[in-house]
């Protein structure tokens, strides 16, 4: 069966139609820039475009960087804050003519990650973050999802964990690996402190390049890269969307 995913980031809006059965794009991916400003409207005719590009008229899961709860975006991380409070799944309906199952981002790419990647099969507690503009994050206890953790939201040194350590924040102020890797290493640190994980997966832009920073890192708990990359936060909310079927 295939279902559409799209995932709406900071500077992409990206998707392609997904075989659920294994995890695959059926098709190449097709990109267009986030609008800016990223409003709800905005933002919503370039997913119809996205759409529109694959013909599509069946159920599109789609992925959006904030606190979802029944299709309504109660935060805004990376987009424009006209979303707190809208209700994004209806909107998005009305922009593209096909059923839509809105969720977070981060939630989309653990499931990814947990049904076709470095998390299939694993028990106990699963966290996944992604690294990127912000640092996104995913809570998993026994295969089971706990929606809506945004960890990157977590304080750390009196301010946002992610505009720390984030692989933007990695950037912008020129970390080496082995400087970054002590932030990350402080970060997990909270995390296990708090939610004593099993197994962490790494995930995001910057886990194509895990083989320099991976082994700088000291966790209790193994630490692993995400295997689906780019592709995850289509593929899960392509997962998302069976619940439409």
């Amino acid at each position: 069966m295939k279902i559409m995913g799209i995932d709406i980031g900071g500077s992409g809006i990206k998707g392609a139609p997904v075989e659920i059965e294994t995890g695959l794009l059926a098709g190449e991916r097709y990109r267009l820039a986030t609008p800016e400003p990223a409003s709800p409207d905005a933002v919503g005719d370039v997913v119809a475009q996205v759409v529109k590009h694959f013909k599509w008229k069946g159920p599109v899961g789609c992925t959006i960087p904030s606190v979802v709860r029944d299709g309504v975006a109660y935060t805004a991380a990376n987009i424009d804050q006209g979303w707190i409070g809208t209700n994004g799944r209806k909107l998005l309906q009305r922009k593209t003519r096909c059923p839509v199952f809105l969720l977070n981002d981060a939630d989309a790419a653990g499931m990814a990650e947990m049904e076709f990647g470095a998390g299939r099969g694993q028990k106990g507690v699963v966290i996944v973050l992604t690294f990127g503009t912000g640092i996104g994050s995913a809570i998993f206890v026994n295969g089971q999802l706990v929606p809506n953790t945004e960890l990157g939201h977590m304080e750390l040194r009196g301010k946002d964990a992610e505009l720390r350590v984030s692989d933007h924040a990695r950037q912008e102020k020129c970390l080496s690996w082995k400087k970054w890797a002590g932030r990350v290493n402080e970060y997990l640190g909270r995390i296990e402190f708090l939610f004593s994980p099993d197994l962490i997966i790494m995930g995001g832009g910057v886990s194509k390049k895990h083989e320099k920073f991976l082994p700088l890192l000291n966790t209790r708990a193994q630490v692993v890269p995400a295997q689906l990359l780019n592709d995850a936060g289509i593929v899960g909310a392509a997962l998302a969307a069976r619940a439409l079927v």
